[in-house]
């Protein structure tokens, strides 16, 4: 253990109260000078090390901070002290980093939260918010969790990702990049689909990169996610309500004032509430292109899905699937493999409206593991909308 793990709370909250006094900001050299009049036995490069620590226990995010700095990092879990978990893109991991105790977690968790101007108390327990940077943050305190704090920190992608970078990774076969490429060059409109954690929003943001340069991104969000390379991108991300339950700026909102911004494509970074019947409104009414992701446990279950979320915003389940017929064509589904972590791409399929008038999901091509691709019932259809396609 080196002389910046041991410090001691006691030190580091002595520290922060004569900052407190002196009002200067927590910068390395004003926490190494706070330091130093508190314990003058420690030598310059101690001091210098504790002062690191001490910042990053002030400013930043603790002991998380060499965690949250790590390039393929996508989620950092902390549950209670003793518990901190990351997703680098193999799967869920333990990690060698601890808290001193639960106090230091509800430290940290309160500060992170203040950061981003929320509440996080014994009178409002939990919390959801988005961070400098990005980076998204729940955090949820005991009596609600009787094992102690827990953090939950979601980064952002550190870049644009390209078909080809997900090629190398194994999300998408090589084989499948015609195919998605041609659904941007002929303007469909569809969902990438999957469940958490399984590389959607890196998907459309590859996807995105593609729409040609002289077309408008109206990108709408809770927390800016999507990175596409693309030199016309406008981003909208909405605002939680403060603590007086007022000022809360809605996806939903968001759609409608989007749609006033000459958008050539809108996109929904995750549809998940009311704001699906805006955004299916208008795909249904010249807005070609569009698109968005959509948490779901497999290709077929989409349907059901935007059922529940379309009928809870008053549509009946007739409007849902004529609204869907027009305004969707495709669906792309991820999956995360057992074991591996690996994210891949499980499936390409069709909606198609059946003469009931309801719409199902038809596979086109489905990706199984390890093995080639498998044409579906659907590919004859989907090939006669994408340039260079053969069934």
């Amino acid at each position: 253990m080196t002389r910046a793990e041991s410090v001691s709370p006691e030190l580091v909250e002595a520290v922060r109260v004569r900052l407190a006094r002196a009002g200067v900001e927590p910068s390395a050299a004003h926490v190494a000078v706070a330091l130093r009049a508190e314990n003058a036995v420690l030598g310059d490069a101690e001091v210098l090390s504790v002062a690191r620590a001490l910042c990053a226990d002030l400013i930043g995010a603790g002991p998380l901070e060499p965690l949250l700095a790590q390039p393929d990092v996508t989620d950092v879990l902390v549950n209670g002290p003793h518990a901190v978990w990351i997703d680098d893109g193999c799967g869920l991991r333990r990690t060698s980093v601890t808290f001193p105790d639960d106090e230091a977690v509800r430290r940290l968790a309160q500060r992170l939260a203040a950061t981003a101007g929320r509440r996080l108390d014994d009178a409002s327990p939990f919390v959801d918010a988005r961070l400098a940077g990005g980076v998204r943050l729940h955090a949820i305190l005991p009596p609600l969790v009787p094992g102690g704090a827990c953090l939950s920190l979601r980064l952002p992608p550190r870049r644009a990702f390209t078909l080809s970078d997900l090629v190398s990774a194994g999300t998408i076969p090589a084989s499948a990049i015609v195919v998605l490429t041609g659904l941007i060059t002929a303007r469909l409109a569809f969902l990438v689909t999957g469940g958490t954690g399984t590389g959607k929003t890196t998907l459309l943001s590859a996807l995105l990169s593609l729409a040609d340069p002289g077309e408008r991104l109206l990108l709408v969000e809770d927390s800016a996610e999507l990175r596409p390379a693309h030199p016309h991108v406008v981003r909208l991300e909405s605002r939680p309500a403060n603590v007086e339950g007022v000022g809360g700026v809605s996806l939903r909102d968001l759609v409608r004032q989007a749609l006033r911004m000459r958008p050539d494509r809108l996109v929904v970074g995750e549809v998940r509430g009311q704001e699906v019947t805006d955004l299916l409104q208008a795909l249904n009414t010249g807005h070609e292109g569009g698109c968005g992701t959509l948490h779901a446990n497999a290709a077929a279950d989409v349907i059901p899905r935007l059922e529940a979320l379309a009928c809870a915003a008053g549509l009946s389940r007739e409007a849902v699937h004529s609204q869907v017929a027009a305004a969707l064509d495709v669906v792309i589904h991820l999956v995360r493999d057992h074991g591996t972590g690996r994210r891949r791409i499980a499936e390409i399929s069709l909606l198609h409206r059946t003469p009931s008038g309801l719409v199902t999901v038809a596979p086109a091509i489905t990706f199984p593991l390890n093995e080639p691709p498998t044409p579906g019932p659907a590919l004859p259809t989907l090939a006669t909308h994408l340039p260079g396609i053969s069934p």
